[in-house]
């Protein structure tokens, strides 16, 4: 029990200093961010689901959506078409992984 107070205290001790770094140091350093935050289009190719959002990320391809002309991003996956936050269980292989895997292993089933 007293090892336990000991970690407690300890702890306390660390967490303390570490506010007290955070008081005193309450300017964010400078050009560390990027500047060009922009609305941008990500588009899911699983099944072509678009949301805009602001992001610097860079491309060359742009997506019109209500008329208005956005850059896009193209993703393989995302809250839409995953599992988890779906609730389906669904196979996605786009490097045809799969039936490599298969294909490797097929003799070896019993």
């Amino acid at each position: 029990m007293f090892v336990n107070l000991q970690k407690r205290i300890k702890f306390a001790d660390s967490l303390q200093k570490v506010k007290n770094n955070f008081k005193n140091n309450k300017e964010m350093k400078k050009g560390l961010h990027p500047e060009t935050y922009r609305l941008v289009a990500f588009k899911d190719m699983s099944n072509d689901t678009v949301f805009i959002t602001r992001s610097c990320a860079e491309t060359k391809e742009t997506l019109v959506v209500d008329g208005v002309e956005y850059p896009v991003v193209k993703v393989e996956i995302s809250n839409t078409s995953h599992p988890f936050y779906t609730g389906k269980v669904k196979l996605v292989d786009t490097a045809g992984r799969v039936d490599k895997f298969y294909q490797r292993y097929k003799n070896r089933q019993k």
